[in-house]
């Protein structure tokens, strides 16, 4: 056992005995985080900084998977959450709350028209998916990206077991960047197909044109347009990622960053085709839980009366910058990689010499982690990550880097790490 997280790895084979791998959320899991070397539980967070149960204190630059934009406990979501807690926080009728985060969503986002909510962005997908079906009356769906857990799209992926195969077989996988790819697919399948879906960006940058083309595609064959825009919304611009790349879905969901980190996604788009979710059923006992509404309302007026998006914005482009710097400098560009929007860039791993990506992404988090850095491989940006927490990350990416480029000079990664090894697992991106 670690002394240093003794309390997590204590906490952890507790929850294993009532918990399913321990924790609710496979990308914050035991999976993801080598053990020996990680904290697996923390007991708070504030601003950019988070502490583990054992009071280890790091920068978080995980931000609950892109959740927590504005930083950890905001003050002011915690106070539209604390007056809206005095007025109750589910009724026997919808609270008017409801309307008026609808209302600034449909203020903000080009394609929103009206909006539903729900709680996870695996709700807002698959709610899109079905709405699309309803409208078009057709089932096939053709995605690229990462776009939850429900069985329509997790049955195209590895981590399929218990979806069954006439739902898998509905779902068809297109390649990011390559119009080609999807019109092959819509034309081997001609009006069947309902909607196309994708995180409009994730790791790899657009080529220029590519969601017109897209657009256009779907448009063509008679098929609706949905950005998954889960991460991407109220990161990329206050708009979304539609409003950053000049192109409007028919439809988009939207999670994460909505409220802060507070539990409420939204499908919102064109209003002929959301009319529909009269008919629809998409319907949630806590869908308008009035707390995650107020964080929604609270955080999407701060996003419009601070320059929330251009800080991000900024901070990320000297991460990104000062990442790149590093890893020319370390001799580490056959093997590391940047890429991604600057508020959630992605560090990638190249097999190398003798050593798997697995193993150099194991060693990479174990001496981040050590000096404090809570990270995975992705910078996700918060509005409160300034100027001293870019320091402290460069300065651990000065050392880091160090030990990795010596350690494929020197063929001794192994000796190095004080954990197994990370476990490859399935890609969605």
């Amino acid at each position: 056992m670690s002394m240093h997280y003794q309390q997590s790895e204590e906490l952890l084979a507790r929850a294993l005995k009532t918990i399913p791998l321990g924790i609710q959320t496979f990308s914050k899991s035991k999976t993801q985080y080598p053990f020996g070397v990680s904290p697996f539980f923390i007991r708070k967070g504030k601003g950019s900084k988070v502490w583990d149960v054992d009071g280890n204190e790091y920068v978080d630059f995980v931000n609950g998977l892109c959740a927590v934009t504005l930083g950890y406990n905001d003050p002011d979501v915690a106070a539209a959450v604390r007056d809206q807690l005095e007025e109750g926080v589910i009724f026997s009728l919808p609270h008017p709350i409801e309307m008026q985060v609808a209302e600034k969503i449909v203020e903000m986002v080009p394609c929103a028209d009206m909006v539903r909510f729900g709680k996870n962005g695996s709700d807002a997908t698959a709610g899109s998916i079905r709405l699309a079906r309803a409208y078009t009356q057709r089932d096939r769906v053709a995605v690229y990206g990462y776009h939850g857990c429900q069985d329509w799209y997790i049955g195209s992926t590895a981590r399929n077991r218990g979806v069954p195969k006439a739902a898998r077989d509905l779902t068809h996988t297109f390649l990011h960047n390559d119009s080609d790819s999807l019109a092959a697919l819509l034309k081997q399948y001609p009006d069947q197909f309902a909607a196309v879906i994708l995180e409009p960006m994730n790791a790899i940058e657009l080529r220029p044109g590519f969601l017109e083309e897209v657009k256009a595609l779907a448009h063509k064959r008679g098929a609706l347009l949905v950005f998954d825009e889960t991460i991407t919304g109220f990161r990329y611009a206050r708009g979304g990622a539609q409003e950053f790349f000049g192109v409007t879905p028919d439809l988009a969901s939207f999670g994460k960053g909505l409220a802060n980190g507070y539990p409420v996604s939204a499908i919102a788009g064109r209003g002929d085709v959301m009319k529909l979710m009269e008919e629809v059923f998409f319907s949630f006992t806590f869908g308008g839980e009035t707390l995650s509404l107020a964080a929604a309302l609270a955080t999407m007026k701060k996003l419009q009366a601070k320059p929330v998006i251009e800080t991000m914005t900024d901070t990320g482009r000297k991460v990104v910058s000062g990442v790149r710097e590093r890893i020319a400098a370390a001799g580490l560009n056959e093997t590391l990689s940047l890429t991604g929007h600057p508020t959630w860039s992605f560090l990638n791993f190249r097999d190398t010499g003798p050593y798997t990506q697995w193993q150099l992404k194991t060693l990479f988090m174990q001496e981040m982690l050590a000096r404090g850095i809570l990270i995975l491989s992705t910078h996700n940006i918060s509005y409160a990550h300034g100027e001293a927490e870019v320091a402290k990350l460069l300065k651990a990416y000065d050392e880091v880097l160090g030990i990795l480029g010596e350690s494929l000079r020197t063929s001794t990664l192994e000796k190095k790490l004080r954990c197994d090894t990370l476990v490859p697992l399935f890609k969605v991106r």
